[in-house]
């Protein structure tokens, strides 16, 4: 074999390979997606309400997460007021998703949960001028092992699209396009009563405030893990 034929074959396996590190570097870095909070849309309603000087309700999220990361939502309700209870009533809350149609009981998680989940949640009490963070999934996303129940699929099965009918399907393949994003809400129902007046005579719950906490999930480009990328 001539020295030209050998740099050309030298040449042709070196260029395979690069362009096979590449292919899987790009893959390892596709599958990135990011989950957004419409804060906006809950300062609204808490406006509308007149309950934007007394509640503040946030949610924290990482910069970006693999298609699995999420499997529950970090949450703060801070309670503003001087005189307002707050009771966050988790059983009455929900987790409804878009594309599915589905209403999902909500869970708020606890380091370790022995409990069998169908018994009754507690309402979390925020007394004036004190914040409640917790830690809040679907009921459907635990499993039970070691004798706890421990969150085990995600929040949000994305990648179970693919297994559905041609809807779900199509939906999949444009999100993966970046043509369409993926929506779900917190339907947080929070009651309230003044701390020195308490409930009323033949009151059984204070009265109840049902906030919309909206979310959307978005397919990240590749190129938002280049270094130089500053709108991750």
């Amino acid at each position: 074999m001539r020295n030209t034929d050998q740099n050309l074959l030298v040449l042709t396996i070196y260029i395979i390979g690069i362009s096979y590190v590449f292919n899987q570097m790009l893959a390892s870095i596709d599958d990135r997606i990011k989950y957004d909070f419409k804060k906006s849309v809950v300062d609204d309603q808490l406006k509308q309400q007149e309950l934007d000087d007394k509640i503040a309700i946030s949610f924290k999220f990482g910069s970006s997460n693999s298609y699995d990361d999420v499997k529950e939502l970090s949450i703060t309700i801070e309670n503003k007021s001087e005189d307002i209870a707050i009771y966050v009533d988790w059983d009455s809350s929900s987790l409804v998703v878009e594309h599915t149609k589905q209403s999902r009981r909500v869970i708020r998680r606890s380091p370790d949960i022995t409990r069998d989940l169908a018994v009754l949640q507690n309402p979390s009490l925020i007394v004036p001028k004190k914040t409640l963070s917790a830690s809040i999934t679907a009921e459907d996303v635990f499993k039970f092992e070691n004798g706890i129940y421990s969150p085990n699929k995600p929040l949000i099965d994305i990648t179970g699209l693919q297994k559905g009918g041609p809807p779900q399907k199509k939906l999949y393949g444009d999100f993966m396009n970046r043509g369409k994003e993926l929506e779900f809400s917190l339907q947080l129902v929070l009651r309230l009563t003044t701390v020195r007046a308490g409930l009323a005579p033949g009151s059984e719950y204070p009265p109840i405030s049902i906030i919309n906490c909206p979310f959307t999930i978005k397919k990240l480009p590749w190129t938002y893990a280049l270094p130089w990328n500053k709108k991750k």
